[in-house]
């Protein structure tokens, strides 16, 4: 098992990110060929001018998810490495660099791992003042948890939650 080399910093929006996640769409297509279903870019590295840390995040939907070893051997050829998140069985995640530039969510299509992060993801896209919001949280988190990963990620939990429920009823 690999503990993911994250550094929790938020950096101001790239124009360069949605380069990023085209040329590694273009490459974890074709290493997962007869297995993705789709392939999206998600997470705030995905909203124009959402302040960030620069990690892309893709994901990948397939038929049935598997077990790991089914994708590591064609993601291991990209540089990706699994690790497992504890307490979710919906997707299987892997990393890419160190510290990590990528994280890759496999999840089935069409299961709410699969809509979950495309409607926060729009929803952001279209609510600007949303997005600020969350930037703003982010930025607190960050510096509150600059070296605990799931602490920032749970601390997140509501918000995301909220703006995805909201996003469902529009």
């Amino acid at each position: 098992m690999n503990d993911p080399v994250v550094r929790i910093e938020i950096v101001e929006y790239d124009p360069c990110w949605p380069l990023f996640y085209q040329e590694e769409q273009a490459r974890v297509a074709e290493q997962l060929a007869g297995l993705a279903e789709s392939i999206e870019h998600i997470g705030s590295t995905s909203v124009p001018g959402l302040a960030a840390k620069p990690i892309i995040d893709i994901l990948v939907t397939v038929a049935h998810l598997g077990p790991a070893d089914l994708y590591s051997q064609r993601l291991g050829s990209l540089g990706y490495t699994f690790f497992p998140v504890l307490g979710n069985a919906e997707r299987l995640t892997f990393g890419k660099g160190s510290p990590h530039t990528h994280h890759l969510h496999i999840v089935v299509q069409g299961g709410e791992a699969h809509l979950r992060p495309l409607a926060f993801r729009n929803y952001l896209r279209t609510h600007p003042e949303v997005a600020r919001q969350y930037e703003a949280l982010k930025r607190v988190l960050a510096a509150r948890f600059q070296h605990d990963r799931a602490a920032y990620n749970q601390a997140k939990t509501d918000f995301i939650r909220s703006s995805e429920a909201k996003a469902r009823m529009v």
